[in-house]
């Protein structure tokens, strides 16, 4: 019995000592850890109590805790798409925390993700809607790669891919372009959401470069030459960044941008 509550005890207190050096790194309160035993090194924690991040009321992040059934369902969906990435290329791209909760908000505005390349977090929304939250996942993750490598993933360059009379939004939330859905005629984009900004389409693009059958992908591109150049311009600039990079299947495009 007393081996037994010694046991607990040291437990509870490396948990404690755990969470506090996370909370010193990542600077993200009420967060216990969920799973730091993965294969490509990330750390999984979730937040035991609301939590608000930011003094200015305008840019605060908000977030709730989540109901254990919850937490343990979509934490299966999650990890799948994440165990996609291996240890040297989140390395790469500066990830190394995911922290779960729901009702993610930044400004009152409602958000699947969070991403921060200095701390090498990212927060994600496990009440995401349902059916893109998979894709979500990935979009988050090519912010994080966009944020750690700009000088690769050039806008100006992205945005000559375009039709010449076609112009982005200043910002995604300065656009009226919402929807997720994957259009039936691309013609350049795969989702509304991706003509916001050059950089929500890049993301766009990439989460459907890792979510969608390869064959539907190649016979998408084939359709749509300015498709093409955007998975060619993503794909070239990730085997940059790290050339073992696996992508779900065989990426079957050429480009002349």
């Amino acid at each position: 019995m007393y081996i037994i509550r010694s046991f607990l005890l040291f437990f509870l207190i490396f948990t404690e000592v755990n969470a506090n050096t996370i909370y010193n790194l990542i600077k993200i309160p009420n967060l216990e850890i969920y799973e730091i035993n993965t294969k490509n090194g990330l750390r999984y924690l979730n937040a035991n109590k609301p939590f608000r991040l930011g003094l200015n009321v305008e840019k605060n992040i908000n977030c709730s805790n989540s109901d254990i059934r919850t937490l343990d369902q979509k934490y299966k969906t999650i990890k799948k798409n994440l165990n996609k990435y291996s240890l040297n290329f989140l390395k790469k791209i500066n990830l190394k925390y995911i922290v779960l909760c729901e009702n993610l908000s930044v400004a009152g505005i409602n958000t699947a993700g969070i991403p921060n390349s200095l701390t090498r977090t990212l927060i994600l929304d496990i009440g995401f809607n349902k059916k893109h939250f998979q894709r979500a996942i990935h979009h988050e993750v090519f912010h994080i790669i966009n944020d750690s490598h700009k000088e690769i993933f050039d806008k100006n360059k992205w945005s000559k891919i375009n039709n010449k009379n076609f112009k982005y939004a200043e910002c995604s939330t300065c656009s009226e372009k919402l929807g997720l859905n994957m259009y039936n005629r691309t013609n350049g984009f795969f989702s509304e959401y991706s003509e916001s900004t050059a950089s929500e389409d890049m993301a766009e693009t990439y989460s459907f470069m890792m979510t969608l059958n390869p064959e539907k992908l190649n016979e998408i591109t084939k359709l749509d030459y300015i498709l093409a150049a955007k998975v060619y311009f993503i794909r070239t600039r990730l085997l940059k960044i790290y050339k073992r990079f696996n992508f779900p299947g065989d990426i079957n495009v050429n480009s002349n941008f």
